[in-house]
């Protein structure tokens, strides 16, 4: 998985991405070049488990 700093500037990089908002996370799928995969936030409201 890429690492960048705002995935806003992702948006536009390939044809075929969708940014798409999954349970508090923001990702970049493509599945015509999957190594375009990013995945943004999620990580201050995570749940602790007992």
């Amino acid at each position: 998985m890429k690492v960048v700093s705002s995935i806003g500037a992702l948006k536009f990089r390939h044809p075929d991405c969708q940014v798409v908002r999954r349970r508090g996370r923001i990702y970049v799928i493509c599945k015509s070049n999957p190594r375009f995969k990013v995945r943004q936030g999620g990580a201050k409201n995570r749940k602790k488990k007992r």
